[in-house]
């Protein structure tokens, strides 16, 4: 959607303030809280990503935030849709893409706000070069620390951290096809189909092409997932702006879709 579309579509301009006290109605200020959020769907807003990351931020202010900050182009191109490339470019690559770098590898397909925030002061970020994190607050270090090369999203991911210190869940006007939660509990469940990714990294100070072992992901059925897990378990559903939010506790959906995969894949 243009920003004239969205300028048609909002009754008045989303602030910095206006969003805190939409948020302020449910999100807690000492949680660690991790976000999936769409500009667009919050209608038109004054400053842009840089005023919700500083609502969020203020919000969160005695807790801790972290946003997906993944770099999905930093992968093996065989396996690239959209668009896909010519085989004859894959070597090239794999042997000339630059590697990873948190501070300058800008972030992919998940949007501008974890783009903008992933900028800010004191934000730390992890080191995969395809599914990195960014977090700020007391337990950012604890978080995105020794992100493992090997199952990303897996027991010793950024992802099982928040499992661990029992983080909430914000889906700021996207729906569940976003929840990437659901991968941890994908990991969990038993059947898993193992796949070879790769990506450049820096070793040794040297840049490097490196594989790592992951699993096959199933993003096409999250949808299905999160309508059944909004039926069975507690989500508070809310407005921030124009955008529908659901939130919801991290531990509930990765203990739901690690029970829905192993009926799916039983």
């Amino acid at each position: 959607m243009d920003e004239r579309e969205i300028v048609k579509k909002t009754d008045e301009p989303r602030t910095v303030r206006g969003l805190k006290e939409d948020l302020e109605e449910v999100v807690e200020g000492d949680e660690v809280l991790f976000v999936h959020s769409s500009l667009s769907s919050l209608g038109w807003v004054c400053g842009g990503a840089q005023a919700v990351v500083k609502a969020l931020v203020e919000v969160v202010y005695d807790g801790t935030l972290v946003l997906p900050t993944f770099s999905g182009g930093l992968s093996d191109p065989s396996r690239w849709e959209h668009p896909p490339v010519p085989e004859s470019w894959w070597e090239t690559i794999r042997q000339e893409m630059p590697a990873f770098d948190p501070e300058v590898t800008p972030v992919g397909s998940v949007g501008v706000i974890p783009e903008t925030f992933r900028k800010f002061p004191r934000v730390l970020r992890s080191s995969h070069p395809c599914v990195s994190f960014a977090a700020l607050g007391p337990h950012a270090e604890d978080i995105i620390e020794d992100h493992p090369l090997d199952y990303p999203l897996g027991d010793d991911s950024p992802l099982a951290r928040m499992y661990d210190l029992e983080a909430k869940v914000l889906l700021l006007g996207v729906g569940y096809d976003r929840n990437t939660c659901f991968h941890l509990g994908e990991n969990r469940a038993p059947g898993t189909e193992e796949r070879v990714e790769g990506g450049p990294i820096m070793e040794n100070g040297e840049r490097v092409w490196k594989e790592y072992k992951d699993i096959k992901y199933r993003d096409d059925v999250f949808e299905d997932i999160g309508e059944e897990f909004e039926e069975e378990n507690s989500v508070n559903i809310f407005k921030v702006g124009s955008a529908e939010c659901r939130y919801f506790s991290i531990r509930d959906s990765v203990d739901f879709s690690e029970r829905w995969f192993k009926k799916f894949r039983d």
